[in-house]
């Protein structure tokens, strides 16, 4: 795992989120509301030695870790609060379990619970009002082309607790494009997603470009795909050349943004 210097990353952190909210949208709030009275303290970067075990474990693979770079696990798990003995609920984790891979083990060091649910509308996998956080990953592409996305909102709100955490991380598109044109890309807006949690009663509370990537416009033969992991460099009556795949590959992967919202504390 690469070197974690505490005090850079301190600072990336609260810099990260000031930066954005001044030379964020229009559609995005100027400033975020001041929080009174949440259930507990934000985590500090680089202190909870079980996460960091967890990341740096031997168990993890080795194909896992080489994402590091891109998914910088410790700053985006640390972002969005994640904490010892909580209950975590991941959504579609998928085969390769990239993020499951971490936070199963660190549930099981910490006293707390994993849930991994594919179908949010069928179960949540905890009782209502009981998730300390939930966990979406580069899902709300493929829900938005499925109609999915507000029945499943409205499940994760159900399932968490007031103060609970829903936790995003998403392709991004340039903004003023429609979520229609760009989904099957890969990619979406950040207006429309902050719009859709909203929607369905979650309250922004933080945003951060620990996962931006000002090298990705956006913009590919095969949408996000063509870029690594995935790397597709053939389909539709085209094939990449070598140059052109180098380019790709020089970019690494997509240009990411990392949402925190919470439900109201008030909310049941």
């Amino acid at each position: 795992m690469r070197p974690l210097v505490l005090g850079t990353l301190a600072a990336t952190l609260l810099i990260s989120g000031s930066a954005m909210a001044q030379t964020a949208p229009t559609e995005f709030p100027a400033n975020l509301p001041q929080r009174q009275g949440l259930a507990m303290a934000m985590p500090v970067p680089g202190e909870d030695t079980a996460l960091q075990a967890a990341i740096a474990s031997d168990s993890r693979p080795a194909a896992d870790k080489a994402r590091d770079v891109y998914r910088h696990p410790m700053e985006t798990l640390t972002f969005w609060g994640l904490q010892p003995g909580q209950t975590v609920v991941e959504i579609e984790p998928g085969r390769a379990g990239w993020w499951r891979n971490i936070l199963e083990p660190y549930a099981a060091s910490t006293g707390g619970t994993y849930v991994a649910v594919s179908n949010p509308v069928e179960s949540m996998g905890v009782a209502d009002g009981t998730a300390d956080m939930v966990v979406v990953a580069r899902a709300f592409h493929n829900w938005h082309r499925a109609g999915r996305v507000e029945p499943y909102l409205q499940a994760f709100f159900k399932a968490l607790k007031p103060g609970g955490v829903l936790a995003v991380e998403q392709h991004r598109s340039d903004e003023g494009v429609a979520v229609e044109a760009v989904a099957q890309t890969g990619y979406v807006p950040e207006s429309w997603v902050i719009r859709m949690a909203r929607d369905a009663g979650f309250e922004l509370d933080a945003r951060s470009d620990i996962n931006a990537n000002p090298k990705d416009n956006h913009n590919h033969p095969f949408g996000v795909w063509s870029l690594p992991p995935v790397r597709r460099s053939e389909g539709e009556g085209r094939t990449l050349t070598a140059d052109e795949r180098a380019a790709l590959d020089a970019i690494g992967e997509s240009d990411r943004m990392t949402l925190r919202f919470r439900k109201p504390y008030s909310a049941q």
